[in-house]
Order: C-alpha cells, then structure tokens, then sequence
C-alpha cells in the first residue's frame, strides 16, 4: 500500500533506524521457521477464556498472553508508532546528567506496516519516505527507486490462527513487547541517557494491550539495572507504545516557504525535476477542513466549522487553579483560525475523569502535560503524517518551574512599569496570565508555528513608548517571537498590561491563514505554487508586521532576527532598558525579602538582571559586521542580503562604548553585591564585557567587515579599520586621559591584546593538530593597529603614575611585542 500511494521509498537507512532496527534484530525472539509452528484452528487458539476487545486491531488476552488480530483490509497500511515514557522512574527526577525524563516524554517514532510473509509469518516492516517517485512510465524513476530502497524487516512473528469468518490474521506479540529491544522498549541511545543495564526480566511485564478505533495503545512495564550508582539499583519504566493508522488517502500537502516560518518535513523528489532530483519541504500542519455540506459556503467566504477540530485535553495532574489560564492559552487561537476560514478551530477541555476509556497515553489525544521537572521551561512538538506533513497529535510539555523563569523575565522586564511585578510570589492572577502567554506560545508551535524572531523588529521603538499605540497594536505582531515583555516602556508612559504581554497578533493570525486556508479545485500541491506566491509577495508589500525572520545559524548575522529583543533600534531600546534596570536595582532587597529567609532570592535576581543587561548588550553588538538577509521569489525585487549599513554599525560601537565598555559601576550596587550570597561582582558584569568585545574581535567578525569591504569599497561600509579605530578610541581612552585603569578596564584591554594577539601568533599546536591560520586580509589589518597601539601605551606610560595601571600598560605593550615577533 506504501508503494501504491506514493512508493515513498528511502535509498540510505536514517541513522536513527539502522541503529535501532540493528538493536532489534539482535534481541527479539526467536520467530524463524524452526520455531514456528503450523497455524492452529481458530477456535484452538482463541478459546472461550480469551479476553476480547474490539478497535482498529482485535486484541485478544489469554492468562499472560496477548494476541494481535490484524484484518487483511490492514495489511500493507502504513502505521505509526510512537513511544512514550507513561511513567518514569523516580530517579529520573534528580538525575542531572540525564537532563531528566518525565511521564508523557517522547523517546521514539516510526513509521511500519504488517504483510505476510512466506511459511505462515507475519512481517513488520519499516517504512521511510525520504526518497520518492510515482512515475511509473517509461521514462519515470519508480521502479529505479523502488530497486534500490528495499525497507528493512523489523521483525517476523509466526502466524498462531486464521479467522477465516472475518478475514484476519493472529499473531502473538507477548514475548517481543516484553522483552528487550528497540521497537517495544528504550532504543539504544535512550539507554545510554538513562544510564541502564541489562532488562530484568522478573520485574517486567505486559501491563495492558487497548485497542481503540484508529490506534492501538501498548503498555508495559520494564525494569533496567542501573548504572548510575554502583548500589545495585534498579529503573523501572512504563514504556507506551501507541499504533496509529495513518490516513488511506493523506493529506493534500503544502509546499514550504522560506517567507513564512512554518515546520517542514521533507524528501528527495525523483519526479521534480527531469534532469536531476530536487529537495522538496511540506510544511507540518493540521488537517482542517470544511464539512461536506459547508464546503460551498466556505469558499465564498463564510466562516463555518471543520470536520474534526483540534482539541487539546488538560493534564488532569495539573493544580485546578492553573486549568483555566491553560485553556484560554489555547482557545486564544481560535481567532487566528477564523482568519483562515474557520471558527471553532480549536479548543481545550479537562480530561474526562469519569470515562474509564481515556487515556493521557491514547495516541489520538492531544495534551498539555504537567511534568514535576525542576527544568523551567515548556515545549511543544508534535507528531505528523511523514507522507503529507498532516499533524496527528501533540503533547506539549509544561514543567512545573516554568513558573519561576516567567517571574524572572516579569520582575526584571516589567517591574518598572507594573507594581505586580514587585515581590517573589505573584498574585495568582498575574501567574496565571503568565502560564496563558507561554502556552498560547507553545500552541503555536504545535499548529506548526516556528519562532519569528525578525517579528519585533518591525515595530518602532518609539511606538513601544506610546499607551494608545501600543495598547492596540502590542509591542511585537507575533506571540512565536522571543518578545517577552515590554521593556523600553517607561514608568511616565503609563502603559497598562496589553501593552507589556505579547499576544497572537498580526503575523501569528496571517502565518496560520497561510497554513490553513483551503483553495478549490486544488488536488496536488504544485496546482498553487503561483496563487499562494503571489499571495505572499502582496502580502509582505503592504504589511510589513507580517516579515519573518526565521530562527537559524544561518541568518544568524541578520540583527533583526534575534531573540529577547524589542523594536527596530537596538541601541534606543537598550537605553530604554539599561534605564529601567537602573531603577529596579536599587530596589531588589526589598522585593525580594522574605521573613525568615536569606538572600538567595536577592542572588537569583540579581543574576536575572545581569542576564537582561548583557542581552542588549548582544543585541547591539550583532549589527556589527551584520547583514540583513531576505528570502524572495524571482518575481520580487531587492537585493537577498547587505550589510548592515555603516551609520547604524558607528552608532552601535558608540553605544558599547559608553554603556559597556566604560565600566558600568551602577552594576556594583553594594547594598545587592555585598548580600549576594557566595556571588562575586566582578565575575558578573565584567564577564559580560569581556564577552562582548571578544564577540567583536572574533575572527567571523572581522572576516565579515573585511569580505564586505572588498565587496562594496571601503569608502561604503563599516570597514575592519574603522572598528578597530572607534574600539581603540573607547578601549583605550586613558593613554589620552593619564587617568588610573580600573580592574574592569583592565580586563577589557586585556581581553583586546590578547585576542588579537592570538590571530597575528596562533597558540602552539601539538604534531597531530593543525594550526589554526588567520588570513592574510585580517593580518594586514590587525598587524599595523597592533604596532600603533604597542607605540601609543608605550608613549603614554611616562605620564601614567597610578601604580597598577602602569603594570598593566607595560605587560599590554610585552604581550604586543611578543605577538609581532618573527616565528622561528
């Protein structure tokens, strides 16, 4: 049937599957034809004692024995299969090194189909569609394909009966599901991070075998010896595996586009194009569509209800009075959905606590998982149709501590301009609108949604200071951005809520029409390449919220596409934010206090500010050497990347000297510093510093400036010259004052020489490493400033009287000197 709907075929094993597939072969049962005996008569196997229950599979129990009734209309289709950790180990929770595993983690996914074999078996086969063809004419690549990308055989199991009444095969699975091996218990990289050894088979066992109408849900119980303390403990799992059928007729898929920031699943295409292959994406998203008899009516424009919606269940572990913030997070998006098209798009319930056959494990229910994790955070993958990038289901991961990492980000971001924000323990309200923003975000990310980290800086810093513009519009158009809260608002704007929270706003409401919205007469997805690009290049012409800067090493040189920042001015927002930070300092002892209680409290945020200061920090210094990249079709005009331009580049370099590189001593408040329990000042701030000017002087940096000036003409851009002139104008402005260097300063300029240093005479290699070599274009460059610089300390030194400063100046000029040396 694979073959048949898309001969969806892969020519090379994943990684991940031949180490796994490998793993099992070793370790299943033994089901070859020696062992194997021949097929009883139905009612011999299937006696009166059996236990029967009815679903996609008929699962049948007898004493300790489970058997898989899979009707022929089933063999050949594909299934998938996704295994959880329905309960984790205890040990789980304080194993550090492991990062932790928590009940409703994820630990593998696959794609397989049962089909006889010969001598009364039955295969399980894995299936992958990363190479495809479904030419099967003379001229095609189907069978070519096919040829060469047979799937592997993950297991063979004896066939115990035939139900000649009801077509259908019976096997018996008991022994592969409980014994050890990577399709029905922990892969092979999945015990390494456990840490576990050999299964024990006395304390493992087949917990339930549940079948449901489209899935099929496996649990188990497997205790592992552990190796994480040589005491002889034990882990014990209790491993889910859920088998969905997949869709007979997948989904129509939608082609990926870099302007929109959607997830993709792709493959090779054999068929794309005639004289070679070409990678083809799908964007992952939700199958939603309008019912039979309102298909009309949607596509003139009225908003009706799909088929199926998209419903996410509550973790009936989650604390009550968190539920309803949680919900609304979800039911936030129905508008974004109305926008495509649909209404009642999505929505959120508690789990059914009085229907037995419910599960958190069935794989056909999407969930918010409550997880006892100290790990402050949330996450929100899903699982999606290889063939068409239909999403299933989602889970999504809701760690307890993700509390404490908003009240950072609230009390530091917003403690200026909300009085909330003032204490340890927030108002149950403001958490709970808290959990509501975090949610909603990671919703989106379960409808597809990627980060849009280009989203803020579309908007105006000054525009983030306005009550009435802000209030209406939100200080980013995406809630998928790294925006938290509105930091450059200042206590004189009077800026209420809707103008601090992020909210789903304008990109999040187009990105989800892109995704969702339907087109008649569409049957493959090529028949709207031209419709949904034309669409797009309109869209982003007249509506500039709705640019996408995508979160990738690859664009990371774009200063625009960054995280945590606001506006289109990173040097005013930074103003902005040093200001509010100026004020909340001095203020932390008393937010922080607590009766009975010490000054950890005081450290933490303490370090959640330092944290702040050093992102605008990094927000500014990423314009430097930075380009502005743009993803576009041949139809649109403008260039696909430039440097940022040189005004912007001199006016952030004037900004980093004057607000981190002169020392920002308003850090050393001694009335925090002096309670920060065990924390040193100086290993805080002047860290910041240091990692900021080594950020500028690393060699990508420099090779940047240097490339773009060959480019352009050094007359038309930010040169290297002219960094290394403005820095060592900032860096080094007591040659010119005489005045003493303080410790801080004295790290920076440190951090200078040596780094550059490091490029003229790199760090001695042992035989068997390769030196590292600096090119030339920077040499030419780093070379001559060094020689000045080692002339303008050593000119200075006469009139340095500060004892410290004057070692300092004479060891700077050594280290030069030492540096310019000829190698031997």
């Amino acid at each position: 049937m694979a073959a048949a709907l898309l001969c969806a075929l892969e020519s090379i094993a994943q990684k991940k599957e031949a180490t796994s597939d490998s793993t099992a072969t070793k370790s299943l049962p033994r089901t070859d034809s020696v062992s194997a005996s021949k097929p009883k008569a139905y009612d011999k196997v299937i006696t009166s004692k059996a236990v029967t229950k009815k679903g996609l599979l008929t699962v049948h129990q007898l004493d300790e024995s489970y058997y898989l009734e899979i009707p022929d209309s089933l063999l050949g289709r594909e299934i998938l299969m996704v295994t959880r950790l329905a309960k984790s180990p205890v040990d789980g929770l304080t194993d550090a090194s492991s990062g932790g595993y928590y009940a409703g983690d994820q630990i593998d996914e696959r794609e397989i189909t049962f089909e006889k074999g010969p001598a009364h078996k039955i295969f399980m086969r894995s299936i992958s569609y990363r190479v495809r063809s479904t030419d099967s004419s003379d001229n095609g690549m189907y069978h070519s394909v096919r040829n060469s990308s047979l799937q592997p055989i993950l297991a063979a199991f004896p066939v115990k009966t035939y139900n000649e009444k009801d077509p259908a095969t019976v096997i018996d699975i008991t022994d592969i599901v409980s014994s050890d091996n990577s399709i029905f218990a922990l892969s092979a990289w999945t015990k390494t991070k456990f840490k576990t050894g050999a299964l024990q088979r006395d304390r493992s066992y087949v917990k339930s075998v549940r079948p449901f109408s489209h899935n099929v849900e496996i649990t188990t119980v497997k205790t592992y010896a552990s190796s994480i303390d040589a005491s002889g403990s034990a882990l014990t799992f209790e491993i889910n595996n859920s088998l969905v059928l997949l869709p007979r007729i997948p989904m129509t898929a939608r082609l990926g586009d870099a302007r929109v920031g959607f997830f993709a699943t792709g493959y090779i295409d054999f068929d794309a194009n005639p004289q070679g292959v070409k990678g083809t994406n799908m964007v992952t998203r939700w199958r939603l569509e309008p019912k039979d008899e309102d298909r009309e009516k949607y596509f003139n424009g009225q908003l009706v209800e799909p088929k199926k919606p998209i419903v996410f269940y509550i973790d009936p572990a989650t604390p009550k009075k968190w539920v309803p913030y949680l919900i609304q997070g979800v039911n936030d998006w129905q508008a974004a959905f109305e926008q495509a098209g649909f209404k009642n798009a999505i929505i959120a319930k508690e789990a059914p606590l009085d229907d037995s056959t419910w599960s958190l494990d069935d794989a056909s229910h999407s969930a918010i998982v409550y997880k006892p994790s100290a790990i402050a955070n949330a996450s929100g993958p899903h699982v999606h149709d290889p063939r068409s990038g239909e999403i299933l289901e989602a889970h999504i991961n809701w760690y307890h501590n993700v509390m404490s990492l908003v009240h950072s980000w609230y009390m530091i971001q917003a403690g200026a301009i909300d009085p909330r924000a003032r204490k340890m323990e927030f108002d149950d309200e403001l958490m709970g609108q808290l959990i509501r923003f975090v949610s909603s975000h990671e919703v989106g990310h379960t409808l597809g949604l990627m980060h849009n980290f280009g989203s803020s800086s579309t908007v105006p810093v000054d525009s983030l200071r306005s009550k009435k513009w802000v209030e209406a519009h939100g200080h980013t158009p995406s809630i998928m951005d790294y925006a938290r809260f509105n930091y450059v608002a200042q206590p004189e704007d009077s800026i209420g809520e809707k103008g601090i929270f992020p909210r789903i706003n304008d990109y999040d409401k187009w990105a989800i029409e892109w995704g969702y919205r339907l087109f008649p007469g569409i049957k493959e997805p090529k028949d709207e390449n031209t419709l949904l690009n034309k669409w797009v290049i309109d869209s982003l012409t007249h509506n500039h919220r709705l640019w996408y800067g995508p979160q990738s090493i690859f664009v990371a040189f774009d200063p625009r596409s960054q995280n945590e920042d606001l506006g289109d001015d990173a040097m005013k927002a930074g103003s902005y934010g040093i200001k509010n930070l100026k004020r909340i300092l001095p203020l932390l002892p008393e937010w922080t206090r607590k009766p009975n209680d010490g000054y950890h409290d005081l450290e933490e945020m303490y370090k959640a500010l330092l944290a702040q200061y050093a992102r605008y920090a990094g927000h500014v210094a990423a314009n430097i050497g930075g380009h502005y990249l743009e993803s576009k079709s041949v139809e649109e005009k403008g260039e696909l990347h430039m440097p940022v331009p040189a005004v912007r580049q001199e006016r952030a370099i004037a900004w980093l000297n004057e607000e981190v590189f002169k020392t920002p001593s308003w850090l050393d408040y001694r009335p925090v510093t002096d309670k920060a329990e065990g924390f040193f000042t100086a290993d805080g701030y002047t860290d910041i510093g240091t990692r900021t000017l080594g950020k500028l002087l690393s060699s990508i940096t420099l090779s940047l400036l240097v490339t773009d000036a060959a480019k352009y003409g050094e007359k038309n851009v930010y040169a290297c010259t002219a960094l290394l002139a403005d820095l060592k104008k900032g860096i080094w402005s007591e040659l010119n004052t005489h005045r003493s260097i303080d410790a801080y300063r004295r790290a920076l300029q440190d951090t200078y020489v040596e780094t550059l240093a490091a490029m003229v005479k790199p760090a001695e290699k042992t035989e068997k490493e390769r030196p590292e070599q600096t090119p030339e274009e920077i040499l030419i460059v780093i070379k001559p400033h060094l020689t000045l610089l080692k002339s303008t300390i050593l000119a200075a030194l006469p009139a340095t009287t500060d004892i410290a400063s004057k070692a300092h100046l004479q060891l700077m000029a050594e280290k030069i000197a030492n540096s310019l040396k000829p190698t031997k």
